[in-house]
């Protein structure tokens, strides 16, 4: 579990990123930050690995302050992935992934087997594993990036917009991938994202922020959905306009679910199984 106690950073330009910011994140769940542009949300993930240090408050994961661990080994206990994978270009595949296995002392061959294990996990091909970054399609970068984020076994990872450099297609794939990924392995994940639709996609906890890491709502996407705390959110995930402002039109094959511009999102079936004699 990850809380946040009455965290605040203000950095030295003297910029309120975050105001008195308090949440408990729960263990085993995929927790995500989403708001605009500049409302703090990168800020608090990366206090929790302190890439970035509070100015005031504390973050406690289990119970014990990152504060009072230090950095580097915190940063290696701790899965990260960024926008655009973040991978070293002069190193290979399978180097990249290894890489913090063989900073905390791993073998070259035991932190090759592992990365190979690895390269099998994220949906990648072991051929590519002697490439370098520059030789792989964008998403396949990301994979690897995911990939190295796991390899010293996490309990915790640490998305940042991880998929907001690729296009819609290979977002989409990526995005079914860690769906996949969390159920088989079962990770405390906070993922930040400014894309209302990845974090009702992705998120267990949603949490919609506002300027200074001000908290909006908190819940999951169905409670945030039904009912939306203000005019904010309402306005923030679009209740009143597109796929979710559904309504029901009749035609003369069925019912079906149109869109706020009538454009037909599905047709409602019978829940009811069939249960009638077979002859």
């Amino acid at each position: 579990m990850i809380e946040f106690r009455s965290v605040s950073k203000t950095f030295p330009d003297g910029t309120h990123a975050v105001n008195d910011f308090s949440l408990v994140l729960p263990s085993r769940k995929t927790t995500v930050f989403v708001g605009s542009s500049g409302c703090g949300k990168t800020t608090l993930l990366r206090m929790i690995n302190r890439m970035v240090e509070p100015t005031g408050g504390d973050v406690e994961i289990d119970g014990e302050s990152v504060l009072g661990k230090e950095p580097v080994a915190l940063r290696r206990s701790i899965g990260y992935v960024m926008q655009n994978s973040g991978l070293m270009p002069h190193f290979s595949v399978i180097d990249n992934v290894a890489t913090v296995l063989r900073l905390t002392g791993t073998s070259k061959k035991k932190a090759h087997e592992r990365a190979r294990e690895l390269l099998d996990t994220v949906g990648l091909d072991r051929a590519l594993a002697d490439r370098y970054p520059s030789q792989l399609s964008g998403g396949q970068q990301q994979r690897v990036g995911v990939a190295r984020g796991l390899a010293a076994d996490p309990n915790i990872l640490l998305m940042d917009e991880p998929f907001g450099a690729v296009d819609t297609i290979v977002r989409a794939d990526l995005q079914q991938e860690l769906i996949r990924l969390q159920h088989e392995l079962d990770k405390t994940v906070v993922f930040v994202t400014h894309d209302i639709d990845e974090a009702f996609l992705l998120g267990d906890q949603v949490v919609i922020l506002d300027k200074g890491a001000r908290v909006v709502q908190v819940g999951s996407p169905s409670e945030i959905i039904e009912n939306p705390a203000d005019e904010f959110v309402t306005a923030f995930i679009g209740a009143e306009r597109g796929r979710r402002a559904l309504s029901l039109k009749q035609t003369p094959n069925g019912t079906v679910v149109v869109d706020s511009e009538g454009r037909t999102q599905g047709a409602l079936v019978d829940p009811t199984p069939f249960s009638g004699d077979v002859t």
